[in-house]
């Protein structure tokens, strides 16, 4: 893993929103990510393609759904930078809403589809 380029990944603020829930959550699917984020599904999913290519995130397809999770095979050291950011980010706007947006979405994937 390049530092340069994963450092770049996470100063994006779309990317490290996405990744701060990632870490808490463990697996989104893109529809609970543009929920959460309140954003659009293209820009969730050309950010979540650029994290994907870098190996940041490992995704996988279940029915009509993509999932989203952190790759477990990351460096060491990236783990314990996404772990001590996220940790210290959670509690602070928007990354706390982001969350809370998360919990109150209706529908999530699990219980049932989402549009």
């Amino acid at each position: 893993m390049d530092a340069d380029q994963f450092f770049k990944a996470l100063s994006d603020l779309t990317r490290l929103r996405m990744l701060v829930l990632l870490s808490h959550e463990g697996e989104l699917c893109v529809c609970e990510l543009t929920h959460a984020l309140d954003e659009i599904q293209p820009k969730i999913s050309r950010h979540l393609a650029q994290l994907r290519e870098l190996g940041v995130v490992l995704d996988r397809r279940q029915g009509q759904w993509i999932y989203y999770r952190l790759n477990p095979d990351l460096p060491a050291w990236t783990c314990e930078v996404l772990m001590a950011a996220s940790e210290g980010v959670i509690t602070l706007s928007p990354f706390n809403e982001d969350l809370q947006a998360l919990a109150d979405m209706p529908n999530r994937p699990e219980s049932a589809c989402c549009a």
